[in-house]
């Protein structure tokens, strides 16, 4: 039996998971975001959710977009049983072009945080078009979330200069992912018109790669 920590993405909470198969013999641990400080990186903050949910070598961890970035490095600090992401990168080499130029122009800063977690502010951009039913559940995921971490990180992302794989990393990753365009992505198996949010509206063919990599 494993721990099975899961850690969401942007804007999302760990109900982004609610469509996908877990080993019953697991025991799944829903990982909440921690308020950062603001000089925090992802190196360090890793190392806080690390401490915060005692994560050991025999774990495994799944994280999806900015939690894919936050599993490589708490992959870089514990060796754990295996790291998968989805619709994430594991590098800075992966990253889209206009990662450059927002850390150039962090315009980001200038929004108001009363703006980052209005429904709609990330709907469009980050997930993409969405049935009603689905869409009332990211309009609650991002209304509840915390403006101050949202800023925060946005700019822990862009800022983040990874350049190490850690052992034991599986990749899993949409070719119509619009985030992180799939042309940037090494070493992925990738999922036929999988997009950003394929761990929630294509749960089906995701745990169909999924379940061998929990299973090894």
């Amino acid at each position: 039996m494993s721990k099975v920590f899961l850690i969401s993405g942007l804007g999302a909470d760990t109900r982004l998971y609610n469509n996908i198969d877990i080993p019953e013999d697991d025991e799944v641990v829903p990982v909440d975001w921690i308020e950062p400080h603001e000089t925090d990186t992802l190196d360090n903050y890793a190392q806080k959710i690390i401490y915060q949910y005692d994560i050991r070598q025999n774990s495994v961890v799944i994280g999806t977009s900015l939690g894919g970035m936050l599993t490589i490095e708490i992959a870089k600090k514990v060796n754990i049983k295996k790291a998968i992401l989805i619709s994430s990168i594991k590098t800075i080499k992966e990253a889209p072009g206009y990662f450059s130029i927002f850390k150039a122009l962090p315009i980001y800063k200038l929004l108001p945080l009363m703006l980052l977690n209005k429904p709609g502010f990330l709907i469009k951009p980050m997930f993409g078009h969405l049935k009603d039913s689905d869409a009332w559940l990211f309009n609650d995921m991002l209304s509840k979330g915390s403006p101050k971490f949202m800023k925060w990180a946005m700019g822990a992302v862009l800022n983040w200069s990874n350049i190490t794989i850690p052992p034991n990393v599986h990749h899993i990753h949409g070719d119509k992912d619009c985030v992180f365009p799939v042309k940037n992505i090494k070493d992925a198996t990738i999922v036929k018109g999988g997009s950003h949010i394929m761990i929630f509206d294509k749960a089906k063919q995701v745990n169909k790669w999924l379940k061998p990599i929990l299973n090894k």
